[in-house]
């Protein structure tokens, strides 16, 4: 009788440790394992090289400024390196509370438990289920017509476990996929980092620029101011025409016409520094409404090459995990040829209450439950199909993204050197206006030039000043957009 018992207990623990050997003995995941493909424009040398900018950015003798840019590595904190303190603070607000990175980080959280789920088909499955009940049958159930089986109180319990072989890889597939789809994921949230540093610097680089801009067409309208009230003496004196007068009221107009759109320019530039900073409109004035000097980086920018460029762009970054999460699913795909095979063990007691757990009321069983889909309707092979195309959509996008990311930073490289040369040739105007102003003056003040003659020199220093204003506007611009280009903005 014991051998009877001991054999009852081996034949589910040798079929269960044959399983186990089986799932262990698995062959290799079917479809192709992901390597980053060698034809793919990342893999391409030419991609890591110095950039064609930082190569023609040596100025000639006769340049206006020096070397823009340096060949050292861009800082994580990119924007510590304008020293401003407001534009450190603003910047940190804007990570801390910006509602675009609240949903990146969300979206990973989401994609991550996405992830859990993937991996929990790896693990087996356990399940309770059962009950009471009170009644009784019906007495044709047990062939005795007429008979009414007395009630009495029921009960079921039943317990099983389920491992699904995963002996063609297609869950080690979908693991794959869903773990490079988590780190698309967080890349994109990088992503994010990136634009929201980004687009405060440049937000509160507008706003600064603007307050400089606003004191030059301010200044421009009052010398204009001056220049209406002399020639409105020379009129009453008989030394000017009406047409003089006219002429200068009307210039003092056109400037004065400047100054609303630069206040709305500000505005709105304050506006979007609150919404990227987590703030109302209404509550975000503070001390960041008087900036009125543009932020600067002193010296050189650091860039870097191509090479650090493709390992720090988190776009390229995302784009690379989203083709390894595609050649994963071709794997999926492929696994459906094959057939399931799950793994089942129950076990249960039913009978009546007053014989719960009785060697009668027990049940189990234990066995392979194997399914198989006949690939024989093609659908298969168009899952297949569809999974190769998204694999070679996403190896375009790929190198789609590498490409965008070289142009955008070469174009970057150039409109950051070229206004550079601008900014250099303004402020040369500036200064030789300036002493012309000076000089103005002094002849004027000495009586040997006219009223008008002076206030048009100060005319002339004030428009140069006013174009270098808008030239210090837009280098301060196409720095930030620089950074944004170079990637920078978010710590590994």
């Amino acid at each position: 009788m014991s051998s009877v018992r001991s054999w009852r207990l081996a034949t589910p623990l040798s079929m269960l440790a044959a399983a186990t050997l089986l799932a262990a003995c698995s062959t290799t995941p079917v479809g192709p394992d992901y390597k980053l493909p060698a034809e793919a424009i990342v893999s391409q040398p030419e991609a890591g090289k110095t950039f064609a900018g930082t190569q023609a950015a040596q100025p000639s003798p006769d340049a206006a400024v020096a070397r823009p840019y340096t060949q050292a590595a861009l800082p994580a904190h990119w924007w510590r390196l304008y020293r401003d303190p407001m534009l450190d603070a603003l910047v940190q607000q804007a990570l801390a509370h910006n509602t675009d990175l609240r949903q990146a980080a969300a979206n990973l959280e989401r994609v991550q438990a996405s992830e859990a789920e993937v991996d929990g088909a790896r693990k087996p499955t356990v399940g309770v289920s059962g009950g009471p009940s009170f009644g009784h049958v019906s007495g044709l159930s047990v062939l005795k017509p007429g008979y009414e089986p007395p009630d009495a109180f029921h009960y079921g319990v039943a317990g099983s476990v389920s491992y699904t072989l995963d002996l063609f890889g297609q869950i080690r597939r979908a693991s794959e996929a869903a773990q490079a789809g988590s780190e698309a994921a967080a890349a994109a949230l990088d992503l994010a980092r990136v634009g929201v540093a980004a687009g405060t610097a440049r937000a509160y680089a507008e706003l600064c620029s603007t307050g400089l801009r606003l004191q030059s067409a301010r200044k421009s309208a009052a010398l204009q101011q001056e220049v209406v009230e002399v020639s409105q003496r020379l009129q009453q004196a008989g030394r000017a025409g009406s047409i003089d007068t006219a002429r200068a009221r009307s210039q003092l107009q056109l400037l004065l016409a400047s100054v609303p759109p630069l206040q709305a320019q500000r505005q709105s530039a304050m506006f979007r520094l609150a919404t990227l900073t987590g703030s109302l409109p209404q509550q975000f004035e503070g001390a960041v409404a008087s900036c009125d000097t543009p932020p600067q980086v002193a010296g050189a920018v650091p860039v870097g090459d191509g090479a650090a460029l493709l390992r720090r762009r988190p776009d390229i970054r995302q784009a690379e995990r989203e083709l390894a999460a595609a050649t994963a699913r071709i794997g999926v795909a492929v696994a459906d040829r094959y057939p399931k095979v799950t793994l089942g063990l129950s076990a249960g007691s039913a009978g009546l209450g007053s014989g719960f757990a009785k060697r009668d009321t027990l049940s189990w069983s234990l066995g392979p439950l194997i399914s198989w889909t006949l690939p024989n309707t093609g659908v298969v092979d168009a899952r297949i199909a569809q999974s190769e195309a998204s694999t070679r959509m996403a190896l375009a996008k790929f190198d789609g993204t590498v490409l965008t990311a070289l142009r955008e930073t070469e174009t970057a490289l150039s409109a950051y050197a070229h206004e550079l040369d601008r900014r250099a040739a303004l402020q040369a105007s500036r200064d030789e206006a300036e002493v012309v102003s000076t000089q103005s003056r002094r002849l004027y003040q000495g009586g040997k030039v006219g009223y008008a003659d002076a206030l048009d020199a100060e005319r002339s220093l004030a428009t140069t000043e006013a174009a270098l204003a808008a030239s210090e506007a837009q280098l301060a611009d196409d720095q930030v957009v620089l950074f944004l280009a170079l990637g920078g903005g978010w710590e590994p």
